[in-house]
């Protein structure tokens, strides 16, 4: 096993996480190895605020993965499919904002 060498962190610069982002971010689904893609997008999906949206792309129509996010979010969430091809589809999931 080799050495490990240390990261430097500077103190004095973020990494840009918190930087708001523009426009409805995407996540390719199709990138992400079979074993864990349906927990990658779950996890991304977490971090969509009320009211916001996530373009996801899949192989197919991810029927039971939208079922998923639906029953967690107690069906607070929808979904317009923007793509349907083939070997592709595109969907835009939204965060329903809540009322109150």
């Amino acid at each position: 096993m080799s050495d490990a060498t240390p990261i430097p962190l500077p103190e004095s610069r973020g990494c840009g996480c918190s930087t708001p982002a523009t426009g409805v971010p995407e996540l390719d689904a199709r990138l992400l190895p079979r074993a864990v893609r349906h927990a990658a997008v779950l996890g991304a999906f977490d971090a969509v605020p009320a009211g916001g949206a996530l373009d996801l792309v899949t192989p197919h129509r991810p029927t039971p993965l939208l079922r998923q996010i639906a029953a967690k979010l107690d069906g607070q969430v929808s979904v317009v499919e923007l793509e349907h091809g083939a070997d592709e589809w595109r969907g835009r999931i939204t965060r329903e904002a809540v009322a109150g």
